[in-house]
């Protein structure tokens, strides 16, 4: 262990080489960008970490909010961000689960599986709330203060309870609302589980509105899916912000699509 400890990281400098992003890709952080993701767990592949950093690495946002997210995951795609890509990011942990199964490590150290933060500009009062009920899987939120476009925000990322678990999922809304309702500016990214015209998602649009204009809870607009199977459960709820643009990047690397928001004080 002393070895490791002074040697650093057994990744040779050629597990860090970057390979070519598309063109267009911005070469550093946008400030006003912010991206939520649910990077799917358990899916497997080789260079999975990798390829999550290359898709982030596209579109370079400020703040990124990842859902079933393993702490050993969110650290190797920071890595990856960092060495191959030269995008130095923050991290925080919002992990409801010590989950050794799901998320590897040794028996007494397992790898946090729940949600996690990744920001270019240092995060404060970072507070982690598991819902009283998770549904079939613990659930909760986690929120930290940080930057977006050069200002201080509240940023939430939550994973509500898996499908057909309506009523849990109200509750779950009712718990997180209480907490946004606190702030006139602030950005909630999550994993919903749920279609914007859901009864449990009637609390947050009282709240705020979607990064994606034309997608409101009336399902008279057209919301751009999100999901392998069509759906949008994949939010970027804004209070106190204007989406200048929204858009939905297909990936190989998960279930979920990316959702990411350009975004101007309102």
């Amino acid at each position: 262990m002393a070895c490791l400890l002074l040697a650093g990281p057994s990744a040779s400098n050629s597990a860090y080489t970057a390979g070519p992003l598309p063109a267009g890709a911005p070469k550093e952080i946008v400030p006003n960008r912010v991206m939520t993701w649910n990077i799917c767990n358990p899916c497997r592949g080789n260079g999975r970490n990798g390829g999550r950093a290359a898709e982030i690495a596209t579109y370079a946002p400020q703040v990124i909010g990842l859902q079933e997210a393993c702490v050993g995951d969110v650290e190797r795609i920071r890595d990856y961000l960092r060495y191959r890509y030269g995008l130095v990011y923050h991290v925080e942990y919002g992990s409801v689960l010590p989950s050794w199964s799901r998320c590897g490590g040794v028996p007494w150290s397992p790898g946090g599986f729940g949600q996690a933060i990744l920001s270019a500009a240092p995060m404060t009062d970072r507070v982690r709330v598991e819902y009283p009920d998770g549904g079939s899987e613990d659930r909760g939120y986690m929120a930290v203060t940080t930057l977006v476009d050069g200002r201080r925000v509240r940023v939430f990322n939550t994973h509500l309870a898996e499908r057909r678990q309506e009523s849990v999922r109200a509750e779950q809304t009712g718990v997180l609302a209480k907490a946004v309702a606190r702030y006139d500016r602030t950005i909630v990214l999550g994993d919903f589980n749920a279609v914007p015209d859901a009864s449990e998602l009637t609390v947050m649009w009282g709240l705020a509105r979607d990064a994606d204009p034309d997608c409101g809870p009336s399902g008279a607009g057209t919301c751009e899916p999100t999901t392998d199977w069509r759906s949008k459960f994949d939010y970027i709820f804004l209070r106190g912000f204007d989406p200048l643009a929204q858009r939905v990047r297909l990936t190989p690397y998960s279930d979920h699509d990316l959702v990411q928001a350009d975004l101007r004080w309102a």
